[in-house]
């Protein structure tokens, strides 16, 4: 019986050998896969935060608050340079004044030729040519900084005239920018990549300048901003986000210069 005693026991240690050797297979496999997972959700993370850092640097970054919402947002301008800038000549170099109306209501509106001659002579060239009639505002900002941004013909902050210009002219040297501001969107870091898109500022907002400088004041609301508010921007942002399409559609009815 002792032979027979010792087999038995050599099998049951070779079982529970066996059994170990299974249970550290899958311990082993189990911890592979834990690290391969760990490390692509970790890559993962990294593309996440690199597109959102691209995002605000292409939407924002150099716009009105960058699209944040971060302070040093800038909208987006990405225009493709194929038609002829306007000459700045255009300008005048004189104030225009005339009348913006988004969703029915009528914005007086002052632009300094002078202080802004490329700006205001691309803008002018614009709106001779009625460019901005039936165009949305697509973006509305309220996380911070107080931007409402029109201007796209393709309506997502891609579009512009066919051309794009710079420098950038007129920007205040405090970085504040006072309610009813009008100013030019630009890409981040481009001062070369104005276009049609614009911004109304409606209430005081401080955007950070960044490698490029600030933003091109063109002019000013003079009246109906109040109106604006009240029919536009109060109304908040889709999805009651902080940065993003305007909850109410908005459309620019006509705009006129004289």
């Amino acid at each position: 019986m002792a032979p027979k005693q010792n087999d038995r026991e050599a099998r049951q240690a070779r079982e529970r050998l066996r059994a170990y050797q299974a249970r550290q297979t899958v311990h082993v496999h189990k911890a592979k896969r834990r690290r391969r997972d760990n490390w692509v959700a970790g890559i993962a993370a990294v593309v996440i935060v690199a597109l959102a850092v691209g995002t605000q640097l292409l939407y924002f970054s150099a716009g009105p608050g960058a699209a944040k919402a971060s302070s040093s947002a800038s909208p987006s301008a990405s225009p493709t340079s194929t038609a002829t800038v306007p000459p700045k000549r255009l300008a005048e170099d004189r104030t225009w004044t005339g009348t913006l109306t988004i969703n029915n209501v009528p914005l007086g509106v002052s632009l300094d030729g002078a202080a802004a001659p490329q700006a205001v002579s691309s803008t002018v060239s614009l709106v001779q040519k009625k460019f901005y009639d039936g165009l949305t505002c697509h973006r509305l900002t309220n996380g911070g900084f107080y931007v409402l941004q029109c201007g796209d013909p393709n309506g997502d902050g891609s579009g512009g005239p066919g051309y794009s210009y710079g420098p950038i002219e007129n920007a205040p040297a405090d970085n504040v920018y006072k309610a009813g501001t009008i100013a030019m969107a630009r890409q981040g870091n481009n001062a070369a990549s104005q276009g049609s898109q614009f911004f109304i500022v409606y209430e005081d907002t401080t955007i950070g300048a960044d490698n490029a400088g600030g933003y091109t004041v063109i002019g000013h609301v003079t009246s109906g901003l109040d109106e604006l508010k009240a029919q536009v921007t109060d109304k908040g942002i889709e999805g009651g986000k902080t940065d993003g399409a305007p909850a109410v559609k908005t459309t620019i009815d006509g705009f006129t210069l004289q």
